[in-house]
Formats: C-alpha cells, structure tokens, sequence
C-alpha cells in the first residue's frame, strides 16, 4: 500500500473548514456541488483517517458528512431521508440494510492452506451499514437542493468550469507523465504502466486511475456542449469554444472507451430532443440493471464483441478477453451466494486454496457490487441509480415542459451507468446527480398532478354553473 505524506493528511484534515467556507459563502445547492465536486477532484486518493467504529473519513465520506452537517448547522434545514415513493423505500431500505445480512451470512472463514480469510463479524455490520448510509448522502442532498431546471444549469456549469481548471494539471501530465500526487502527496495511486498510451501519457492527477480522469473530462465536454446548444445567440461562441477545448482535453486522455462515449453522445446532445435524450437515457438504466442477468443467460455477444475489439487494437481487445473472462468466473462464484454475496476481506475473489493467491480481478462495479453484495445489493444500488431516470421518463413523456439541463443530466447518469459496467466509476457525483434527477422528476409530478386538479376543480365548477369549459 503507498503510505502518503503529511500533505495529504492535512488535506483531509483542512476540507472540513473549506466546505464551511463554500457553504457560507454560496446558495446551498451551489456549494453542495462544489463541495462534492472539488473534494473528489482534489483530495488525494487511497488516503483515509481511520476511527474506531466508524468508517473511514476520505475524499468520498468527507465531502458528504459535512455537507449533511452544514446543511442542518448553517441552512436550518432537516433534510428528509424518505424518497417520497414506495420504489424508493424499498431500494434505500435494501441498500442500507442488506450489507447487514451479507454479514450474518459470511462468518465462516475460507479456508486456505498458508492462512484462512476471515469471517465477518458483528462490527463488520455496523461499519458497513454506516458506509452505505454515508455513500447515500449526496443522494439525499441533491434531491432537495438541486431540483430545480437552474440547479441542473449549475451542475453543468461547475463541470466545464471544473474542466477548465483541472485541464491544467491534466494537460502537464500529458507531457511529463503522472506525477502530481506524487509532488503533492508523495504516491502513486497505481501501476504506472496503465498510464503509458500512444507513445505519452495519460493523466491520472488526484483520481483513481486515468479512466477516471477521462470520464470526467468526458461530463465536461457533454456540459459544455449542452450549454452551446440551448445558449442565448451572443453566448454561443464562448461555449463553442469551452467545448472545443474540453473535447481535446477528452482526446489527450487516451482512453478509448469514453472517446467512444463522447462521439456518441456529443451528436445526440446537439441533435436529439429534449424527451428523447431523457427516453435514452431510461432505456440505458434499464439495459445496465438487467446486464448481469442478460450475462448469465448468455444473451450478450461477449464473443462479438472482444472480436470486433480485437480489430480495432490487438491488445485492447485482449485486456477485454481477459477482463470477460475473470467476469464469468466471478459470476460463477458468486451463483454460490446469489442474494447476498460473499462479503469484504477480498472474499469476492477466487483465491488459490493453497498459497492464497488471489486469481481473479474485477474492474466493473457491476460485478464487484454483485460479488460482494448479492443480488440484492446489486439491485439495491443499481436500482437507486435507475429509478429516477426511469421517473424523470415517465414525466417528460406527459408533459410538454422539459428542461434541457435536466435532459443533459439524466444523460449523463446513463452513461455513467454504462460504464459502470467495464469499470468502477461509482463516485459521490453519481450519487449527486441520481438525487438531482429524482428530485425534479418528482417537482415535474407534483406539477402536473397540480395542474390536472386545477382543471377539474374548473370542470366541476363549469359543470355546476351550466358553462363549457374547453
């Protein structure tokens, strides 16, 4: 494990008095983004304040804790864990509590010959409910602060303005390598050879892996060219502008799956109407929720596909060969236990009985959520994702009034979903615009049920004075 510098522990330690600052400083839901946003940007990676009895205080868990705290301390509010539809209890109650039951049923060690995997415990329980209802936070927080159609302005706003600055850094990695957190923080988040593409770099900074970099510079780009397309005409070249920036800022990452992404979806932002890009991006929810059973069915073409990727470049195709393969076998030890998984202490994986070793990797979250956390679990988080999409759909298809910002967010979940698939890009934003989604599909509810009482309280009214109300 890298051990980091007191840097980084001063980071972790000072983002507290810096949430307070942006939260006494901006609009709740202004500084809810941003206290999120910045925090998964700028606070160093595998570094983390360990507590008895509690979590671990990280870039994810921090960012969140205060904005909860902050919220009630500074805004007076009490902000309501009920997600107002029964869908909704039944998924946060599942995701909440089913790590509890994947405890109870993994306390039996796995055996291995040089030193057994230990059970779970009773504090394991603990630990892991408090962690999914902190992951849970931003959920929250979104769908009561940025609901509205200029909260969703601003989430695409804070992503190019985010782009922008963390261009910098990205575009210096570029040319002399991975080496931020290594100059501020004192480590390397992960193997240096990933990063080695196309005879440069790809930029990592202070995130996870450089995948994580691009799909963020991938968010950037789509927000940019949302805000072209439904910009007032003599903002139009600004934008214009942001977007042809961020969209080689996505081509100097050198990842090739959200490269991909971005020539999809830039198209279909510049094009699609506002419903249907909204209609899309319930289809993908549903496409992804359903993927590992459309897996164990074998009803994808996994086969196609690694050939058709095999085309494009050799050793991509073979990573992806290698990555289906590493897949099936986890499906297959999971089927052990389908409800509730196999539990922490890496025994998801498929481990050598005699040495130990660990012989499988998983990069989606997918099959890292299913493995660990059953089946269950999977629909517990995968579902919490999905629901507001599928609600906003349900929405927009009766009702004339669509906001464009809206449409770009929900888009941007879906792909975030998508990917979750070949890697593990669950972070606390996706949770943020999850809730930003649902709180707006559920604003545009109650509009429309306002409206459709206003007119029969007219009808009535109409009826009982002899007019006719057209």
């Amino acid at each position: 494990m890298p051990t980091p510098n007191a840097i980084a522990y001063l980071m972790i330690c000072l983002w507290p008095l810096v949430s307070w600052v942006l939260w006494t400083r901006l609009p709740p839901g202004r500084a809810l983004i941003w206290t999120v946003l910045a925090g998964y940007l700028l606070l160093p990676p595998l570094t983390a304040i360990n507590l008895p009895a509690v979590p671990d205080l990280d870039k994810d868990s921090i960012p969140a804790l205060m904005s909860m705290l902050l919220a009630s301390v500074l805004v007076g509010d009490r902000i309501g864990f009920d997600p107002g539809n029964w869908p909704g209890r039944f998924l946060i109650g599942l995701f909440v509590l089913s790590p509890f039951a994947t405890v109870l049923t993994n306390g039996e060690p796995i055996l291995i010959e040089t030193g057994d995997i230990q059970g779970m415990t009773i504090y394991d329980s603990v630990a892991a409910v408090a962690n999914q209802a902190i992951v849970i936070l931003p959920f929250f927080l979104a769908r009561r602060y940025l609901a509205t159609p200029e909260a969703m302005r601003d989430i695409l706003l804070a992503l190019v303005f985010a782009g922008f600055a963390y261009s910098v850094p990205m575009l210096i990695e570029t040319q002399m390598s991975p080496q931020m957190n290594v100059w501020i923080y004192g480590f390397f988040q992960h193997d240096f050879g990933q990063t080695i593409r196309q005879n440069g770099y790809r930029p990592v900074v202070f995130l996870q892996h450089g995948l994580w970099v691009a799909f963020f510079a991938l968010m950037c780009l789509v927000a940019a060219v949302v805000l072209f397309r439904h910009a007032p005409a003599e903002r139009r070249p600004k934008y214009a502008a942001a977007s042809g920036y961020l969209g080689m800022l996505l081509l100097a990452c050198k990842s090739l799956g959200p490269l991909v992404y971005g020539l999809i979806l830039v198209p279909l932002v510049l094009v699609l109407g506002r419903r249907w890009q909204i209609v899309l991006a319930a289809v993908l929810a549903v496409i992804v929720v359903s993927y590992p059973l459309s897996r164990g069915l074998h009803l994808v073409p996994v086969d196609r596909i690694v050939a058709a990727a095999t085309e494009v470049d050799p050793a991509r195709g073979g990573s992806l060969a290698f990555r289906i393969d590493n897949e099936e076998r986890l499906l297959d030890h999971a089927a052990e236990k389908p409800l509730f998984g196999w539990g922490g202490y890496n025994r998801n994986m498929i481990h050598d009985p005699v040495t130990g070793r660990t012989l499988t990797v998983a990069d989606g979250a997918w099959i890292i959520t299913l493995s660990i956390y059953g089946w269950l679990g999977y629909i517990a988080e995968f579902g919490l994702l999905a629901l507001p999409l599928l609600m906003l759909a349900r929405e927009a298809l009766a009702t004339r009034e669509v906001s464009a910002h809206a449409a770009a967010v929900a888009l941007i979940l879906a792909v975030n979903m998508v990917d979750l698939l070949p890697n593990a890009t669950m972070i606390p934003f996706t949770w943020l615009m999850a809730g930003a989604v649902m709180g707006h599909a559920q604003a545009m509810q109650a509009a429309r049920r306002d409206r459709a009482k206003l007119l029969l309280r007219r009808h009535l009214h109409a009826a009982g004075s002899g007019r006719t109300v057209i």
